[in-house]
């Protein structure tokens, strides 16, 4: 029997050693791959040990909720094969609303709505009178001047779509005059926002 203190703590594990841990570790990962980790993320269950377990269950949960909203029924795989709920609901009420604002030669304007994560609106807008740059972007609470754009072209004359608020704050879009005669801009919106505002 020897001595713990006899063993060489210096001596590095042998090329066979090393080997064939690697090899147990690959085969292990393997086994948890196939077993637990396919059935309950990706819905695949090659063994049947998935099912067995429970595990299959956890790919189609049923109703996924957040504070502010929630999403029901099964989700359902869009284009990119990733599960998309069909359904969502909204706390905050369903809204329209029509702006318009003229924007002299050299000018600039803003409209913005406050929205909650997920939210969302469709939008149309059309300027009379000549091309404008415009912004669309987002502000989050609090940020100060920084911003995220979203959309952004020099020269525009209408412009219609949905949005989907990814964070808390302020959306909207900027527009400003290059030319030298006004140009007027009708604005249309109809979703879940909680205002929609010239700041």
């Amino acid at each position: 029997m020897h001595d713990i203190s006899d063993l060489n703590q210096d001596t590095p594990p042998s090329t066979m050693t090393l080997i064939k841990a690697t090899v147990l570790a690959a085969i292990a990962g393997i086994i948890i791959l196939i077993t637990t980790i396919l059935p309950a993320e990706y819905g695949v269950d090659p063994t049947g040990l998935g099912e067995k377990l429970g595990l299959a269950k956890l790919h189609n949960e049923p109703v996924i909720e957040s504070k502010d909203s929630v999403l029901l029924s099964a989700p359902s795989a869009s284009s990119s094969g990733i599960p998309v709920p069909p359904i969502w609901i909204s706390t905050t009420a369903y809204r329209s609303d029509e702006i318009s604002l003229i924007l002299q030669p050299g000018k600039g304007a803003e409209i913005k709505a406050r929205m909650k994560v997920g939210e969302s609106f469709v939008f149309n807008w059309k300027a009379e009178g000549g091309d404008l740059y415009f912004d669309m972007h987002g502000e989050k609470i609090n940020a100060g001047d920084e911003f995220t754009s979203y959309w952004l072209e020099r020269a525009r004359s209408s412009a219609s779509g949905a949005f989907e608020a990814p964070f808390e704050g302020t959306h909207g879009w900027y527009w400003q005059n290059n030319s030298s005669t006004p140009v007027t801009i009708h604005l249309e919106t109809s979703g879940f926002y909680k205002e929609l505002y010239k700041p």
